[in-house]
């Protein structure tokens, strides 16, 4: 890569040719030509701080083992590590420098190569050279020495996908927070419960929202589970995992670098050949993603069917109130929190189905659709952080129990027929069922017609301590824990 200086540009030269890079450019023609070739979408790799991060940290532990192995020089080597942490501490402030498309072709090399050189650029400014003067140092030759693409690239999803999931884990054990509170404030809010849409027996609606903060709770365990695979990496295993062009104990010392620069406790991989093409961990972290959005579909779910009405559903819980419902019906509120949070779900779905097609797309020694992989599980990550922080702050800390409407309900349900199948039989409580859906009785009101019991009995069976035998609400102490 030959480079020629201009007043505003610099003329660099690559295996296909020369082109003009502007003169003040961190990036040259490696990435100017992913801007030619990859005009995709609106959206860059510089948005991915945490992926610009990574890559960072993956070639300051290049540099330090090439240090170590005499690869390059001792200048060299802390010029390009300094480099590396300017990105590291700031990714956010070059962002302009990761100007092409997140979906592209290549396996990610053209992400490396921006990647070479802006850090290559940053650590020539840095010896007082100019952008461009890479007889110094090199993007290939030096930034990138005893690397590829292809355990550069992989190795920094690794890492970007570990630490954006930090973000989800502290929005969804907060969620998890709010809805155990208002499992403690509806504790004693009796109601009905149903199956198949159909009355069932009663539960309060304290057991109700406990039973979705157990759903989520289940979630963030096996997504911490599953996240820990990621740290399996294939650094120094080259263009096809044999560590052709590193020195003897290359991959073993840089995986060791890397693990002091991120303080995670990385492994090398069993089999690096294995590991260059394999994207099977991806397959496993979007799989829990996308059970987590389906558990926080079914929650949406729930809230819109307890919420619906006002006076022709069930309305046993309000939601807040956050915008006009309707162009033409007055007074119509709409549940759009939940709503909102279903869509991201059936996206969320979606992306798995496209990351499950790209990892049953390696061929041979390579998978090339690593990026659409990263793109899809960036996507799904950042919806569900948005999105649960919203359902959270915008909906379920705002939610409020109509007491009466949940309690009537219970007293006119043929469901509580059930409480009565001890004492009176399965078959007697089916003909008084089915009187009572008949003839628009209550149970009480047949089993006093009948004289099959006393009204006392009945207030006895029909207390609030029989109906509900254990409320399966924890102590505040648990939602204390939570928070």
């Amino acid at each position: 890569m030959e480079t020629v200086q201009a007043d505003t540009i610099r003329i660099e030269k690559d295996l296909l040719g020369a082109k003009e890079v502007p003169l003040n450019s961190y990036y040259g023609i490696h990435t100017l030509r992913a801007l030619e070739n990859f005009k995709i979408s609106k959206h860059t790799v510089g948005e991915q701080s945490f992926f610009i991060r990574a890559l960072a940290q993956v070639k300051k532990a290049s540099a330090q083992t090439n240090q170590q192995f005499n690869q390059i020089s001792e200048q060299t080597s802390l010029a390009i590590q300094n480099a590396c942490d300017q990105l590291i501490q700031n990714p956010e402030q070059w962002r302009e420098s990761f100007p092409s498309d997140v979906f592209q072709g290549g396996a990610g090399t053209s992400i490396n190569m921006n990647a070479n050189e802006v850090i290559a650029n940053i650590a020539l400014e840095s010896l007082g050279y100019a952008k461009g003067r890479y007889d110094i140092i090199h993007p290939n030759d030096h930034v990138n020495k005893s690397q590829s693409t292809n355990d550069v690239y992989p190795t920094a999803l690794r890492l970007a996908t570990y630490y954006s999931l930090d973000l989800l884990f502290e929005k969804i054990n907060h969620l998890i927070h709010s809805l155990l509170i208002k499992s403690t404030e509806f504790q004693f809010v009796l109601k009905m419960g149903r199956t198949q849409l159909q009355d069932a027996v009663p539960m309060t609606l304290g057991q109700e929202f406990h039973a979705f903060a157990t759903l989520l709770k289940e979630d963030v365990r096996l997504i911490r589970k599953t996240r820990e695979l990621l740290l399996e990496i294939n650094l120094g295993a080259t263009a096809i995992g044999t560590g052709v062009n590193t020195p003897h104990g290359y991959a073993t010392q840089v995986n060791e670098n890397l693990k002091t620069i991120t303080g995670l406790n990385l492994i090398g991989a069993e089999d690096y050949v294995e590991a260059t093409s394999d994207c099977g961990v991806f397959i496993l972290l979007s799989s829990t993603l996308k059970r987590l959005a389906v558990k926080l579909s079914k929650i949406c779910n729930d809230l819109r069917l307890l919420s619906s009405g006002p006076r022709t559903g069930l309305w046993e819980i309000r939601l807040p109130e956050l915008q006009a419902g309707s162009s033409i019906m007055p007074a119509k509120v709409n549940p759009v929190i939940p709503e909102v949070v279903n869509q991201i779900a059936f996206k969320v779905i979606g992306n798995d189905l496209t990351i499950t097609f790209a990892a049953e797309a390696g061929q041979l020694q390579l998978n090339v659709m690593e990026p659409v992989i990263a793109v899809s599980l960036n996507e799904s990550i950042e919806l569900l952080v948005n999105g649960i922080q919203t359902l959270d702050e915008k909906c379920i800390q705002g939610v409020v129990a109509n007491e009466k409407t949940c309690y009537d309900a219970v007293m006119r349900s043929v469901g509580i027929i059930t409480l009565l199948d001890p004492i009176l039989g399965h078959a007697k409580c089916d003909e008084i069922g089915k009187l009572c859906i008949a003839e628009n009785k209550t149970i009480q009101e047949v089993v006093l017609e009948q004289k099959l019991l006393t009204q006392e009995q009945l207030d006895t069976i029909f207390s609030f301590e029989n109906m509900i035998s254990e409320i399966a609400v924890q102590p505040y102490e648990e939602v204390e824990k939570a928070g």
